[in-house]
């Protein structure tokens, strides 16, 4: 099995929730991920949530990192996540997978936009890009109609305090889609990460 590259590990929480999310899904097959940095969550999708067959992840990323991260340091992101793509591929054959991932490295609003536009549904979808709360918020109304009835959306870092500015955090934006959705949504888990469930009509 190829290694992967990985320099940090931001997916502790997920790796205890997630697994809770899997049986909740429509069809296993679509998934969409609104920040991806080295890959670390598509990984654990392809290997835990993504059936065996014509599943694709969908990832959409600048791989430029947000305010909080330092520039001089990004330079190196977007290859390693791009290995780590390369090793999945490879790992996911060796099992008798067929997982296409698939990198749009563009701003969330262009990203989902064509996603839009080419008439895309989703199983489960993954809001991990900015922390700024405008950003979280548009990112959840521009995906959420793409989001299959019955599928599941997670917010990341809904409890994060790495700003002193409160609409630099994604709680407030996760607060207010909840609150303006709630007859639409179910909530399945909110702690460090919020998880929601479109109601099925």
């Amino acid at each position: 099995m190829k290694e992967y590259q990985f320099t940090n590990d931001w997916f502790g929480v997920a790796r205890n929730m997630w697994p809770t999310l899997v049986p909740h899904l429509p069809d296993n097959k679509s998934f969409l991920e609104i920040g991806s940095w080295e890959g670390r969550a598509t990984v654990w999708i392809a290997e835990n949530m993504a059936a065996d067959q014509d599943a694709m992840i969908t990832c959409i990323d600048t791989w430029q990192g947000g305010e909080e991260h330092n520039k001089d340091e990004m330079g190196g992101v977007f290859s390693r996540f791009n290995a780590n793509m390369n090793a999945l591929a490879d790992n996911q054959h060796e099992r008798g997978k067929n997982i296409l991932v698939r990198a749009i490295r563009n701003t969330s609003v262009q990203g989902l936009a064509e996603l839009i536009h080419e008439g895309r549904e989703f199983d489960f979808i993954y809001i991990d890009g900015s922390h700024i709360a405008k950003d979280v918020l548009i990112d959840a109304c521009m995906s959420w109609p793409m989001l299959k009835s019955g599928g599941v959306m997670v917010f990341d870092d809904y409890m994060w305090r790495g700003s002193p500015m409160l609409l630099h955090r994604p709680k407030p934006a996760v607060d207010a889609f909840t609150s303006i959705f709630g007859q639409d949504l179910v909530v399945m888990h909110n702690g460090y990460q919020v998880a929601i469930q479109k109601v099925a009509r």
